[in-house]
């Protein structure tokens, strides 16, 4: 049995935790903040309750893994999982609305049939049959495995069966997502469809692989899931399940160093410098941080995967509304902006700032769980912005609400107050310089959206949780405890689950 310390008690970190306890390891988690979930926080006021992270649950397989392999009990003994459908409505630049079932390639074809006209779903439909191909192709090297040593194959290999297209006499395949959109899908409206689900991830489909054709993909074959009461219960089951393994967790504790003895990390030093002797550290913190702790050591080895370029971060508006939420009422609803050329040039421009009109999710989870009572409603809305956006939040605020009231009539008259969640907020909780949000890994482009592996260059120190293999995401967060249990467990060979 060794003495495991755990840097951060978010999502990825727990989930590593809770699978090394299983295996007869001692483990004692650090978390800097006085509470659990990373960005898996809840705000409640007057009655009114919401997420201020993530609110959805994409691929629950991860965590119902999680909850099978360290106790032999399903996830949804813990919390109440509900399939969202439709899985999101969609409102687009024209006026355009349409509602798309969830897991059913028949339903979402005849419904992008019906209100984008006839051959619309069947291009969207042959799209996922490709996206099936990509996510195949790159599912178990990418997500399943530790990042192999000779990443540059993944950086290299482009998984998404791009279709041929000629183009000024020359036959091309599409290499961005953006090129996809417009060579295979042929209408501006499903070019945003396609793109906003890159942009949710803080990602310019300009410059985003094809390959991230799997983020649609995802939602498509998996389905959307939520959690009844928000997706701070998944925290508190998660923390929960830890707390039954005899994980040990000190709160408000800041890790200030990794010692290292002889080449090997030996333990933690805390902010008021007590050391915690350990034989294995688990980090769940962003590189920069990371580094911080690790004076004078070269984490990153030679062909490492080049360090991520600077992720945005995510603005999110808390709305308590009065009247009750109307039946029928979508879960989510995205509404597109109306000149995404102008929104992805403010967002990943040159000089990063504010779009004037930006897309906007409105999730209104129709949950008795987080309103005082029927008579009124929680809604949250979220864009993306860049990472250390300060100016003019508040007027950006006001401009998602602006966007939102084009899914929700008579939203201005309905507001009882609302809250506004930003990067700095972010920042707070998780330590990511700015309130960036890391993406998830994604084959080609060279490697940049690959993250690095969770070993390091410091013997018995790893790395999970979103900065790590295989980046941001609750699935991914999950995948990257899973990993890192194995190589402690199993040593260097391990290989991932069969």
């Amino acid at each position: 049995m060794a003495r495991i310390a755990v840097i951060g008690a978010g999502m990825g970190a727990m989930a590593a935790a809770a699978r090394l306890a299983v295996a007869g390891h001692r483990v004692a988690v650090y978390e800097r903040t006085d509470t659990y979930g990373g960005a898996l926080r809840r705000f409640e006021r007057d009655g009114f309750a919401f997420d201020t992270g993530p609110g959805l649950l994409p691929l629950p397989a991860v965590h119902r893994d999680l909850f099978v392999k360290t106790g032999k009990e399903p996830l949804e003994d813990r919390v109440e999982l509900v399939q969202v459908d439709p899985s999101a409505r969609h409102v687009f630049a024209d006026g355009t609305a349409v509602s798309l079932p969830n897991v059913s390639r028949a339903g979402v074809v005849a419904a992008l049939d019906e209100a984008l006209g006839k051959g619309a779903g069947q291009r969207w439909g042959d799209f996922l049959v490709r996206a099936r191909e990509a996510w195949d192709r790159a599912r178990r090297p990418l997500l399943e495995e530790p990042l192999w040593p000779n990443w540059q194959v993944l950086a290299e290999r482009e998984p998404y069966p791009a279709v041929p297209h000629k183009r000024l006499l020359r036959t091309r395949r599409a290499g961005t997502l953006a090129e996809v959109g417009a060579w295979e899908l042929r209408d501006p409206r499903l070019a945003a469809l396609l793109e906003s689900h890159a942009l949710a991830y803080g990602l310019d489909p300009r410059t985003a692989p094809a390959s991230a054709a799997v983020l649609p993909y995802l939602d498509h074959a998996f389905g959307t899931w939520y959690v009844r009461g928000g997706l701070r219960e998944l925290a508190r089951a998660v923390y929960e399940r830890c707390l039954a393994r005899r994980v040990e967790f000190t709160f408000g504790a800041e890790v200030r160093g990794i010692v290292d003895k002889d080449g090997r990390a030996a333990g933690v030093e805390l902010a008021d410098g007590t050391v915690a002797e350990a034989e294995f550290v688990v980090a769940g913190v962003p590189p920069r941080v990371l580094d911080g702790m690790v004076r004078g050591t070269a984490l990153r080895g030679a062909g490492e995967v080049p360090p991520q370029p600077g992720a945005p971060s995510r603005l999110t508006v808390l709305l308590a509304l009065r009247g009750g939420r109307p039946e029928g009422t979508a879960h989510r609803t995205v509404v597109h902006t109306e000149d995404r050329a102008a929104e992805l040039d403010a967002l990943f421009g040159a000089a990063p700032g504010l779009p004037e009109r930006p897309t906007v999710s409105v999730s209104r989870p129709g949950d008795p769980a987080l309103v005082p009572d029927p008579d009124h409603e929680a809604v949250t809305l979220t864009a993306t912005v860049p990472a250390s956006a300060s100016a003019d939040l508040r007027a950006q605020a006001d401009r998602m609400i602006a966007v939102a009231s084009r899914a929700i009539p008579g939203l201005r008259d309905r507001l009882l107050w609302h809250e506004v969640r930003t990067p700095a907020d972010i920042a707070r909780v998780t330590g990511a310089e700015g309130g960036a949000v890391p993406a998830p890994a994604l084959a080609a482009a060279q490697g940049r959206l690959l993250h690095p592996a969770n070993t390091t260059g410091l013997a018995g120190l790893f790395t999970v949780g979103g900065w790590s293999h295989p980046g941001g995401g609750l699935p991914h967060a999950g995948m990257s405890g899973a990993l890192v249990a194995g190589l402690i467990v199993e040593g260097p060979e391990f290989r991932g689950s069969q």
